[in-house]
């Protein structure tokens, strides 16, 4: 499968199953989309095939350190690596061609916004 920016000119490619597919609430992800929550899939390092475009890094620095990698033409966040997902590399879950299953958990719940309704049946934790 294979993720995109706005413009087309970064991807990442990946390969199999993610081994997690979340919504998460926390002000870190709604700033880094800019909406009212992030969809982050998660694949194992080994799952990313490959990486193309001219991608910069921003890194964040404190209790959970994060470098997300972006593209340097339109902006757009695509990946991001952050401390306690040791091995695993997380994608914007919009930038995928591809559909993917809908997410299975949703987490930091506290900073969900109220009128955001997702399926009770969902965890609410990793």
């Amino acid at each position: 499968m294979t993720a995109a920016c706005c413009c087309g000119a970064c991807t990442i490619e990946v390969t199999g199953a993610p081994v997690i597919n979340a919504i998460c609430h926390c002000a870190n992800c709604k700033r880094r989309t800019g909406s009212a929550f992030g969809w982050s899939v998660y694949f194992g390092d080994e799952q990313v095939v490959r990486r193309t475009g001219d991608v910069r890094c921003y890194e964040i620095d404190g209790a959970t350190t994060q470098q997300r990698w972006f593209c340097a033409g339109c902006g757009t966040t695509l990946f991001w690596k952050i401390g306690y997902q040791s091995g695993r590399t997380g994608v914007a879950g919009g930038c995928f061609d591809e559909a993917l299953p809908p997410p299975t958990v949703t987490v930091s719940n506290a900073g969900r916004c109220d009128w955001v309704g997702l399926p009770p049946e969902w965890p609410t934790s990793l």
